[in-house]
This record gives C-alpha cells, sequence and structure tokens, in this order.
C-alpha cells in the first residue's frame, strides 16, 4: 500500500497499488483535481530524502531507451491505472482486456511488445516490460506524427494516439482533463514507510491538440449533476417492467475511454452512467426509462441471496440502471471521490425509481454474470459504499454491518476474524453480501468474531444475520463483549429458522472502543454453524 499526497486537502492519502496484495486500502483522494504548490512541496520533501521509488527507475529507465519524456510515461500510466499493475478482463465486447501500469491492451500490446524486444505474456504480468512496450509505441507514434521530442506539449497527439481512443471528444478530454492536467498538477505515490514509488513534479504545459467540444455539456435527462453523452444502444423496457435494481461495474479502462466506446454504435452495449475515476465528472449515456445493454445475463435468484425469485429467467437489462465506472475489477482500492459521487448517484436513483438500498438490489456485475465477469472486483467497499447511499437519502437508522466479506466492510469501523477452520460458502441462498462462513459444532470455541467499534460508549442493539437449512444448529452461540472484555451476554439461536433475514440478539450498553460479536462452535455436535453478518443499531 502507499499514499498519493494531494494538495486540494493537503494531505497525504492512501491509495493500494501492488497488484500482488489484494487488502483492501483506505480510499484515496484524486490527487490530480489539485493545486500544484503542494504536491511540489511534497515532491521536494521526497528527493531531500533521498528516496527511491519502485516504479521511477522503472519509468526512467524505459523513457531513457526510447526518447519519451519521463513524466508523459507516468502522466499516461496514473491517468490509465492510478499506477496499479491491473490485470484486466473484457468488459465489452470488441475491446480487450487491459494489463500493467499502462493499461495496454490488444494490437497495441502486442505492437509494443514487439517493438520493446519483449514477451506478450511479460508485458501483461511485469512492470518493467509493460512500461517499455509502451514507451516504445508511444516513440513510434512520436514518429509517425512527427513529434518535436523536445516540446511536452507537442507529444499530445501520440499520447491521444496511444489511448487507443476513436471518438475526438473523448481524446481530447483524455489528453487535457486526464494527462496533462495530472503533468500541470504532479502527483507524489508513497508506500507505507514513506519511501516515493513514482513522482511527477508539477510542470506548466499546455497540450498542443484541440480542446472537446461543448455540444455535450447539457445535463443528463434524469441527474442533473451529469453530462448528457447519447448512446444509440439501448432499446425501449418491457410494458409494465419496474426497475427494482442498481448494478455496480467496472469499465475495465479508463473513463473516458469508457464512455466514447458506449456511444458508438459499434460497441453494442451500453450503461445508463458512466463516473470518472476522481468522482468530478459523470456521463449519463441512456435514459433510465429505456433498457440499456449492461449485463449480458438472465436473473437467477440463487446468485442474489434468494430474491425476487419470481424475476428468474427475465435479462436482468429490464429492470435494472447500470453505473459503470472507469477503474479495474482487479484495482487493490477505489478514489474516494469516485465512491462518493457514485454513491450520491445511486441514492438518486434509488430514490426516484423505489430501489431498495441494500446489497440485494444494489449488487455488482459479477455477481449476476459469473460465468465471465467478476466488477467491480473484490476491493470495492460494499458496505461503507450502500452506508453512503443510505445517508445521503436520509435512510441512516439501518446501522453499522459488518458482512462476513472484509471487502464489504469499512474496516475502521468493523471487521471479521475466522479462523482456517472455517469455510466460505454461497450455497445456501439468502446470504447478506457476498456469501458467508460455515464450521461444523464441536466442543471448541473457535468462534468467528465480528468486531465493531464505537466511538464513544452508547446503548446499542444487536441483529444477526444467517442462512436457515436443516443442517444448522438449533443452538447456534452468539457471545457479546464488550470492548474491556467484559462477556454481556450468551444468546443461543436456532438456525434451522428465521434465514435470510435480520433476527434481533438483544440491547447492551457497551464503551468506547472495539466490542465484538462472536459466533462460536461450542454447541451440539452433528450440525453447522453460520457467521454472515452482524447489524449494530
Amino acid at each position: 500500500m502507499f499514499t498519493v499526497r494531494n494538495a486540494l486537502a493537503a494531505v497525504a492519502a492512501a491509495l493500494t497499488l501492488t497488484a500482488c496484495d489484494p487488502q483492501q486500502g483506505p480510499e484515496s483522494q484524486d490527487p490530480a483535481q489539485s493545486p500544484s504548490s503542494a504536491i511540489a512541496d511534497a515532491a521536494q520533501d521526497a528527493v531531500n530524502r533521498g528516496s527511491t521509488g519502485k516504479l521511477d527507475p522503472l519509468f526512467d529507465q524505459a523513457a531513457g531507451e526510447f526518447n519519451v519524456p519521463a513524466d508523459l510515461l507516468k502522466a499516461i500510466s496514473f491517468a490509465e491505472t492510478r499506477w496499479q499493475m491491473v490485470r484486466g478482463e473484457q468488459e465489452f465486447e470488441g475491446m480487450p482486456a487491459a494489463f500493467g501500469v499502462m493499461a495496454l491492451r490488444g494490437e497495441a500490446l502486442e505492437r509494443g511488445a514487439a517493438l520493446a524486444g519483449v514477451s506478450a505474456e511479460a508485458v501483461r504480468t511485469d512492470a518493467l516490460a509493460n512500461i517499455r512496450a509502451a514507451a516504445a509505441l508511444l516513440s513510434a507514434h512520436a514518429d509517425e506524427l512527427k513529434v518535436d521530442r523536445a516540446d511536452l506539449g507537442a507529444w499530445a497527439p501520440a499520447v491521444a494516439r496511444l489511448s487507443g481512443i476513436e471518438n475526438t471528444d473523448a481524446q481530447a478530454e483524455h489528453v487535457h482533463k486526464g494527462v496533462y492536467a495530472t503533468l500541470r498538477d504532479g502527483v507524489v505515490a508513497e508506500d507505507a514507510d514513506g519511501k516515493v514509488i513514482a513522482a511527477i513534479m508539477p510542470t506548466p504545459v499546455e497540450a498542443k491538440f484541440a480542446l472537446p467540444s461543448l455540444h455535450a455539456l447539457a445535463a443528463g435527462p434524469d441527474y442533473a449533476g451529469s453530462i448528457w453523452r447519447a448512446s444509440p444502444n439501448y432499446n425501449a423496457r418491457p410494458a409494465g417492467t419496474d426497475i427494482w435494481m442498481i448494478v455496480i461495474h467496472t469499465c475495465e479502462g479508463n473513463y473516458s475511454g469508457c464512455w466514447s466506446w458506449l456511444t458508438n454504435s459499434a460497441a453494442g452495449a451500453s450503461a445508463h452512467y458512466v463516473v470518472n475515476e476522481s468522482g468530478s465528472e459523470i456521463s449519463q449515456l441512456v435514459a433510465e426509462s429505456n433498457r440499456a445493454w449492461h449485463v449480458a445475463a438472465s436473473y437467477s435468484c440463487s446468485l442474489n441471496g434468494s430474491v425476487n425469485c419470481g424475476q428468474n429467467g427475465v435479462s436482468v437489462n429490464h429492470f435494472s440502471v447500470g453505473i459503470e465506472h472507469g477503474g479495474f475489477a482487479s484495482q487493490t482500492s477505489f478514489p474516494a471521490g469516485q465512491i462518493d459521487a457514485s454513491a450520491r448517484l445511486s441514492c438518486d436513483i434509488s430514490r426516484d425509481r423505489g430501489v431498495v438500498r441494500d446489497s440485494y438490489h444494489i449488487v455488482a456485475h459479477g455477481r449476476l454474470q459469473p460465468n465471465n465477469r467478476t466488477d467491480p472486483g473484490p476491493n470495492w467497499p460494499w458496505s461503507s459504499y450502500i452506508s453512503k447511499v443510505q445517508s445521503y437519502c436520509g435512510t441512516t437508522t439501518t446501522g453499522l454491518i459488518i458482512d462476513s466479506n472484509n471487502a464489504n466492510n469499512d474496516t475502521t469501523k468493523g471487521y471479521i476474524e475466522v479462523s482456517a477452520n472455517w469455510a466460505s460458502s454461497t450455497n445456501v441462498g439468502g446470504y447478506y453480501g457476498s456469501g458467508y462462513y460455515v464450521a461444523p459444532t464441536q466442543a471448541v470455541s473457535d468462534p468467528a468474531t465480528f468486531w465493531f467499534h464505537m466511538p464513544a460508549a452508547g446503548t446499542k442493539t444487536i441483529d444477526a444475520w444467517w442462512t436457515a437449512a436443516t443442517d444448522r444448529s438449533t443452538a447456534a452461540p452468539f457471545i457479546i463483549t464488550n470492548a474491556s472484555g467484559t462477556k454481556l451476554a450468551t444468546v443461543n439461536v436456532n438456525q434451522q429458522a428465521n434465514g435470510g433475514k435480520w433476527n434481533a440478539l438483544g440491547t447492551w450498553s457497551f464503551p468506547a472502543g472495539w466490542n465484538k460479536v462472536q459466533v462460536s462452535r461450542w454447541a451440539p455436535t452433528g450440525f453447522q454453524v453460520v457467521a454472515d453478518a452482524v447489524r449494530v443499531r
């Protein structure tokens, strides 16, 4: 994990980038939306400390080898992936998956690999090979366009060509608001030890490239905070269809490339909205009353906690609104600004369309189409996201929910701990979030522990959610312990009944600090106990 210095807040914000570490990091602010002075101070401070980053030397090596500006390479990478080593998947037919810190894909990846003298597989999996391939390709574009290599602004047409974006307005947005804005504002990324991983000093440069036209700046028909960029890829919803679901996607690429592809008739795909990486811009592509083409699957309630089983076999597109997000399912964190903007949008949709604000009605694309999609990936912050949606819509009485999947939790407020004896499962429908833990009963505690933080002392009601089945324990112990280590109660519940809903365990007074609810395995043998989710309200 490393932090990005953000001059907008003049503080360090955390951004997890290492592809090999799947842990969810703190949400980060987008650093390319900031004045340059604090970034310059941060970068100079890093230089004074003599830090050498993990990515900076790779960018410098590739830039020197292929005679391209190092900071331009870094800015392109940041605009594409936020310096994450992504392992892309195909979100849209006709758009190959992107790989590496430079998000190379398809023919561009193959050509870049050949120019750099490395294998395509190395470009997909090795950071240096990936950066070298992009640098070689950028250099080749510069030759083709006869770029004055000494003029940083003159590289803009080569940047546009490297992006693979065909729409001229989207090219301009990517160049001006993405790559060259990053160069002007600067960015510094540090690891947990304060060592610089990559840094760009602010550079007063303007791209020598046409500005975006103004015709697309009308507000969207359903969300005033959006820009209307109409897609031809939609049709009417079946008569009498109620909208009851919001589907969350990642573009598997950057924002500009995403909306430009989805407004192209050749794409054969669309979404109702696309949210950019910083949360500063949202495009609406299809009116909510119409049917966008964003999920290539029919609904199966067995994939969604046995909710609305009467809709089985119906195209998900009939009853849903789709929100794409600039980014990748494989990235290890999402910028706070993007999460916040998306949550406000989901609140607006749910309020206008009567969508229930929970994890069965605001759903991952990958849950509904698991055969070939995983987006938005394991590190989308589901618990905090849905809490934000509820908060913006004024429905905060739900309380704090701690899920059995820590990727769905705001781990600064609550998380789960289990031993290896607990198995993750989705075998029985009615689970909360993305699954649950199950373990056999025996004369050993070995609990699944749901931790929750109380910022101040207070009285709270504790609810539990489980999946019910005939092999479940009829006396599953839930142990309530406060932050002082005092056991407040043991509540035995029958998990053969009342599955797929919240069940009140009781109300207790808790001190400030980390309190816990534990699901113990110490119950009559021959059964299973389930740890699915706990709610504190």
